[in-house]
């Protein structure tokens, strides 16, 4: 019994004297922020103080990296260490080949049997190309533009020009393209008046690197009808001013045009009127003289037979009675006798004749 409790403090003073001499080494300095290219290297170093046990290193939470005083425990071939001490102390570099963008991120450095631990972020950046065209041929004088496209930038970079020509007036403007955020375009407007070299350089930020493009301008003169010689060239002003009146002049053709139309429409109404109200005057006026002379002289009714002739020779013959051989029938009146007694004369028959004469025939004529 006495040798099982001598042997658990043995135990005991030994797992104290580690935990002492484990506590005893600590981070002096950790690893610091790094911006850094794609397909470029990252360097991250970690200073420790002496008696350190175990180094490690982590990239966004996983162990990528590990160090004993003997030798580095490698699990990755892209992460690689160097060691060299400074001022006593021990130095763990941590070196990362061919840096991804997915290797952005946070970087921890950390000993074992320790709280204590160092920390960095990692930025990848990536420099894309330019597109720009290789020669340009523009006229003297004249405003051109020349486009630079950044493509494939992370982030985008800040874009400048170098002027290498002779020119009277230079801008230029950049933007972000709205369908790809990797790119951007910048527009270089100039007047130029001589040969030279355009270039577009393209700075990332956070990073002392740029990536440049350069066009080869050639200038040529302006054909010698259409060359802007001083004193030969209209103001702005004059072309506005000639624009709209030439649009005013287009207008008053365009109105007299429409009033010419109106008023030939109008007189050939009034000329079809005044001719229309001369045939109804003639047709009516052609009427009323047919009429008249209708009234005066009539018409020859073909189907008159002239029956006035016998009639004149019935009339000149002496009157006689004639009785219509129909019976007519006449009152009688029978004599009364008078309060004197006396019977009143006989009254006489009427004896009434009639002059036959032959009918005449009578036609109806209606003028029209």
């Amino acid at each position: 019994i006495d040798g099982f409790w001598q042997s658990i403090l043995g135990t005991q003073i030994n797992v104290g004297c580690l935990l002492a001499s484990g506590s005893s080494y600590q981070i002096v300095e950790g690893p610091k922020n790094a911006t850094v290219l794609k397909g470029s290297e990252a360097r991250f170093n970690c200073t420790v103080s002496q008696g350190w046990m175990l180094i490690m290193w982590a990239l966004n939470g996983t162990v990528v990296l590990s160090l004993t005083p003997k030798e580095p425990i490698i699990t990755n071939n892209r992460f690689t260490s160097a060691s060299y001490e400074v001022d006593g102390n021990f130095v763990s570099e941590m070196i990362i080949h061919d840096v991804q963008l997915s290797d952005a991120g946070h970087i921890k450095c950390s000993l074992q049997n320790s709280d204590r631990d160092g920390s960095a972020y990692l930025s990848v950046q990536v420099m894309g190309t330019l597109l720009i065209p290789s020669s340009l041929v523009v006229t003297e004088d004249e405003p051109c533009n020349v486009t630079c496209r950044a493509v494939g930038w992370l982030p985008l970079p800040d874009i400048v020009w170098e002027i290498g020509v002779p020119v009277s007036h230079s801008s230029y403007y950049s933007f972000p393209e709205p369908d790809d955020l990797q790119s951007a375009v910048s527009i270089l407007t100039l007047t130029p008046q001589g040969d030279g070299t355009l270039t577009c350089v393209a700075n990332l930020k956070g990073l002392d690197v740029h990536k440049s493009a350069a066009v080869n301008l050639t200038v040529i003169e302006p054909p010698s009808g259409n060359a802007d010689k001083p004193g030969t060239s209209l103001p702005t002003w004059a072309i506005i001013l000639l624009a709209v009146l030439f649009s005013l002049l287009l207008i008053l053709i365009i109105v007299l045009i429409i009033i010419f139309c109106c008023c030939v429409s109008r007189r050939e109404k009034k000329e079809s009127s005044y001719q229309s109200e001369i045939r109804k005057s003639a047709n009516v006026k052609t009427n009323k003289e047919m009429m008249e002379t209708k009234i005066k002289s009539g018409n020859e009714n073909y189907g008159y037979r002239a029956d006035e002739s016998r009639t004149t020779k019935i009339s000149s013959l002496p009157p006689k009675s004639y009785e219509p051989s129909v019976p007519v029938q006449c009152s009688t009146t029978y004599p009364q006798q008078g309060p004197d007694g006396h019977q009143p004369a006989p009254v006489t028959r009427p004896h009434v004749s009639f002059i036959m004469a032959s009918p005449r025939k009578v036609r109806n004529v209606t003028l029209v």
